[in-house]
């Protein structure tokens, strides 16, 4: 299959909406890896005064983990998926939360225009067409010094954690999609993190945008090896 982009990509999230909180919560250690990325920011405090870009929120997964880490933060939550944000909506949100429908590449055109504190993205941006625009819009967003968290299926690059990721997408995740009818958008995620960077070429990527202080730093569990943290700071000035 070919990997989706764009219009058949949200179209993919909008359908698989009413299921997708029930299949991340069978990853164990999902929504605690969230919190852990958001924590590997390390914003002062509560998040008191501070603007945050939650960049392709879903279901609002990551939104929560920013919510619970950096509760007096005010979050702009973005996402390109419809149904996913409508899911996320119902959901009750202490604090100042705002949802925004748009893709990462337009998000001007919905009025996200900053500047943010902190930008968090969560499996996103692999999935985009062209990640380094995004990397850079997304650093022109930040204030000077601002940080920038990426929480995204990254391979080591040893075949023993490219197989690992196999056996658990074909042997559990595509088998409880397909019952949902979404297989299409979770053979996607196979193979959209086969083919994507591995975490060295990701890092280099993320400071050709005009990052500094950039760290790649591994998660616990199965996912030692499949899926990173990133964290990245905008130069404080030029």
């Amino acid at each position: 299959m070919t990997l989706l982009r764009d219009e058949d990509l949200t179209a993919a999230f909008d359908h698989a909406a009413r299921g997708y909180d029930a299949l991340v919560a069978a990853n164990p250690g999902y929504h605690a890896h969230l919190r852990r990325s958001v924590r590997r920011l390390g914003l002062p405090g509560a998040g008191a005064g501070l603007r945050l870009l939650d960049l392709g929120c879903g279901t609002g997964a990551s939104t929560a983990a920013l919510r619970a880490v950096l509760p007096a933060a005010r979050i702009t939550a973005v996402d390109a998926s419809d149904g996913m944000l409508r899911r996320a909506a119902t959901k009750p949100w202490a604090g100042e939360v705002t949802f925004v429908r748009a893709p990462a590449e337009r998000l001007a055109d919905a009025g996200v225009t900053g500047p943010f504190d902190a930008v968090f993205a969560a499996y996103l941006l692999r999935n985009v067409s062209d990640p380094d625009a995004v990397l850079t819009a997304v650093r022109d967003l930040l204030v000077p010094g601002g940080r920038l968290g990426v929480h995204e299926y990254t391979l080591s690059g040893r075949r023993v954690d490219r197989a690992v990721w196999t056996v658990v997408c074909r042997g559990l995740v595509q088998p409880a999609a397909s019952a949902l009818g979404d297989g299409g958008l979770y053979r996607h995620l196979w193979r959209s993190v086969v083919e994507f960077d591995t975490v060295d070429r990701f890092a280099a990527r993320v400071r050709a945008a005009g990052f500094e202080r950039v760290r790649a730093l591994p998660l616990p569990g199965w996912q030692t090896g499949i899926t990173h943290t990133f964290v990245a700071r905008r130069a404080e000035s030029g």
